[in-house]
């Protein structure tokens, strides 16, 4: 159950790491169509998109019963792909909820270290995700020793 929900929230947080700014435009354009003035970049368009997305998702877990990468919880590399995914996961909604509250930093030279620091979360979080994906597909991949093993 851990490692479904794990994965969930990897594919809700990945979008939401690499394009913020898109899913709060979709979310902006659906308030502004049901009549609420809104302004670029604030947070009820982030909010509706990321109920958007967080729907979208959830509609591709429904219908595919999984979202990939699935892993073998038997297979190499399992368990420590899935804290690698847990601690992107973590990185990222730090950096999520930082594009949620900024607006409430009033300090320039705070948010300034702070717009450094979730710079830095997005770029670690790419990198920890690509790595923890790779370990759980190659955790469902058969065992290479065997299939290499000489013929007498």
């Amino acid at each position: 159950m851990f490692s479904r929900v794990n994965i969930f929230a990897a594919w809700f947080l990945l979008p939401m790491t690499l394009q913020m700014g898109w899913i709060a435009f979709f979310g902006r354009m659906v308030l502004e169509v049901l009549g609420v003035n809104t302004h670029e970049g604030d947070t009820p368009g982030r909010l509706v998109g990321a109920l958007l997305l967080f729907g979208i998702i959830f509609l591709v877990l429904h219908f595919r019963r999984s979202l990939p990468p699935t892993g073998n919880p038997e297979g190499k590399g399992y368990g420590f792909g899935q804290r690698l995914v847990l601690a992107a996961n973590l990185l990222a909604s730090f950096f999520c909820f930082y594009q949620f509250t900024e607006f409430m930093i009033t300090n320039h030279n705070l948010r300034l270290i702070l717009d450094g620091f979730t710079d830095a979360f997005g770029y670690w979080v790419m990198a920890l995700w690509v790595i923890g994906f790779s370990f759980l597909y190659q955790s469902s991949l058969p065992n290479q020793s065997t299939l290499l093993a000489p013929t007498k």
